[in-house]
């Protein structure tokens, strides 16, 4: 069957500039209009991966009329008819580099760790009246730092501290002894705080370690900017935001080189309506102390709610306006930005209260190629609740900025969870594994042609697994196989199978097109490197072994 890009199947990552600020030239977008060595011209107004926003950006969207729409805007661009692939690997999760294709997309689901990773265990990890002990991420962060080759993980402990713990392995992790409240592993304590996000800024200058915490009690929110040297003893920049609502974080996106506050706005679209409507709305800065000066959580700033296909437990019979967009976070990995989705299904807090139980959000995946538009069409959660009540994940699970971590073949993905016990909710912090590159593949057997696209690099790499065979045939723009480029392999299953070297000379003033013929095969993804497999694609969270600026180079 042809797949052509469906931009109403595109979601909106919404951009509304904050303050009235005007976005700096040349945003996010490719720095040479040669294309550095390549003689291919390249839009000098493209974005990095050839998309070309329109001149009215950013939009606004109508809370009212949206609200329940997911982010699915009219369209406002078109893919291009040239991909640029220079940067990192291309996968297929969306249908933006297939031209036509006879196989059919899968989504993939991790691995969950059956027991959680960090546990509620210090007396300043319990709540004052002891009905509650956590000891978890609330987006905050869990990174891998090249520079000192530790996992670090900042959590929420109690209901006002945060704390810092570490790891060798991602897996096993310590709570150190530090100066700031002696004897404990708090870093942070005597703000009545709620989400914080917490970033290492790999590309950055200055102060490498970021937080963005939100604190000072219910209707007095507002986001406090942090930064520090070692992610232990932090300064306060003094440019709190405007008053926002709990759970707002703020997240990073390299490929436009802007930082965005994703808030909370419970929304109640008409007076008469008995309940409101879990949403986000959004500002954007390429400065983060301008931009927390400036943030605000309003409706001129709405950024997007609910899809009309988004499941709502079937427990949940009460009029309450679930299923709702609970919280928002946002990952660069390869080529992409990764969205974590924590959706609410019911029911409400005062229902939760009176029965005993605790709130259903589940974590939802959604993948953006230029930092506005996401694609999001499957609705099965990718990291769920578990059926059994005693699991330390029975309820509430909320993402955790910095995931994926690529250790290996392997991305580690670190989230919250809650359970009930004689009263007590207990809130850890659990694990999950992927395959690099798996979350959706081309599956079955047939043939996949992608677009024409523009690349640099020597060394033409695939993530597959290949059951029977995969022929892979480089055509130029006219759609001629260049046979002393034709490749065919059999029978492996890898991350990184090298497929052919020497295309550095073609790639110079060539357009190219690949077509994969498959035998029972699970395409991830594709890229053009070097001779290692370097893909020059953001690398999320870091990993073992990894580029300390946070790209694959």
């Amino acid at each position: 069957m042809n797949l052509k890009l469906s931009i109403t199947s595109l979601i909106f990552f919404f951009v509304l500039s904050c303050g009235g600020k005007e976005p700096i030239p040349n945003q996010g977008k490719h720095p040479n209009p040669d294309g550095g060595n390549s003689k291919i011209q390249v839009d000098a107004d493209a974005l990095y991966n050839g998309i070309k926003l329109p001149g009215q950006w950013p939009m606004r969207r109508n809370y009212a009329t949206y609200i329940r729409s997911g982010i699915n805007p009219p369209d406002v661009w078109t893919r291009p008819n040239k991909v640029v692939a220079k940067q990192g690997r291309q996968l297929f999760v969306d249908d933006f580099l297939i031209k036509s294709t006879t196989l059919q997309r899968v989504y993939h689901y991790p691995q969950v760790s059956e027991q959680p990773v960090l546990v509620p265990d210090q007396t300043w990890e319990i709540t004052a009246n002891g009905k509650s002990k956590f000891a978890a991420p609330f987006s905050d962060g869990v990174w891998f730092d090249e520079i000192t080759k530790k996992f670090k993980m900042w959590y929420l402990a109690g209901g006002d501290a945060t704390c810092y713990a570490e790891s060798s392995d991602g897996i096993v992790w310590t709570k150190p002894s530090l100066d700031i409240e002696k004897g404990t592993n708090i870093i942070r304590k005597g703000y009545v705080r709620d989400s914080s996000s917490v970033w290492i800024d790999k590309g950055g200058e200055g102060d490498r370690y970021r937080m963005f915490e939100v604190s000072g009690g219910a209707g007095k929110w507002v986001y406090h900017y942090l930064t520090s040297t070692d992610g232990i003893h932090w300064r306060d920049q003094q440019t709190n935001s405007q008053r926002v609502a709990d759970r707002s974080t703020v997240f990073y996106s390299p490929f436009r080189k802007v930082w965005i506050w994703s808030m909370r706005h419970n929304v109640r679209v008409r007076n008469t309506d008995p309940y409101t409507i879990r949403a986000r709305d959004y500002m954007e800065n390429v400065d983060p102390k301008e931009g927390n000066r400036a943030a605000v959580a309003h409706l001129d700033n709405f950024w997007f709610g609910p899809w009309p296909n988004e499941e709502k437990w079937s427990g949940n019979t009460d009029n309450d306006g679930a299923p709702g967009i609970y919280n928002q976070d946002a990952m660069p990995y390869e080529s992409i930005m990764l969205g974590f989705f924590s959706v609410w299904q019911g029911p409400e807090n005062n229902v939760c209260n009176e029965k005993g139980i605790i709130k259903r959000n589940q974590i939802m995946l959604g993948y953006s190629r230029d930092g506005g538009y996401s694609y999001h069409r499957d609705m099965k959660p990718f990291i769920s609740l578990s059926t059994n009540p005693n699991s330390y994940r029975s309820g509430n699970l909320q993402s955790s900025i910095g995931s994926p971590i690529i250790v290996g073949d392997k991305l580690y993905f670190y989230f919250s969870g809650r359970k009930m016990d004689n009263g007590v909710e207990i809130t850890s912090t659990g694990m999950a594994t992927l395959r690099r590159d798996g979350f959706a593949s081309m599956k079955g057997s047939g043939t996949l042609t992608t677009v024409p696209i523009i690349a640099e690099g020597n060394t033409l790499w695939v993530n597959a697994r290949i059951g029977g065979s995969l022929k892979i045939e480089v055509l130029d723009e006219e759609g001629t196989t260049m046979p002393q480029f034709t490749t065919f392999i059999k029978s492996v299953d890898s991350c990184t199978i090298k497929v052919v070297e020497g295309l550095a000379e073609l790639l110079k003033t060539k357009v190219i097109t690949l077509r994969f013929i498959a035998d029972d095969c699970d395409i991830y993804s594709f890229w053009i490197g070097d001779s290692v497999g370097h893909s020059q694609g953001y690398t999320a969270g870091g990993g073992p072994g990894l580029n300390s600026i946070g790209i694959d180079k």
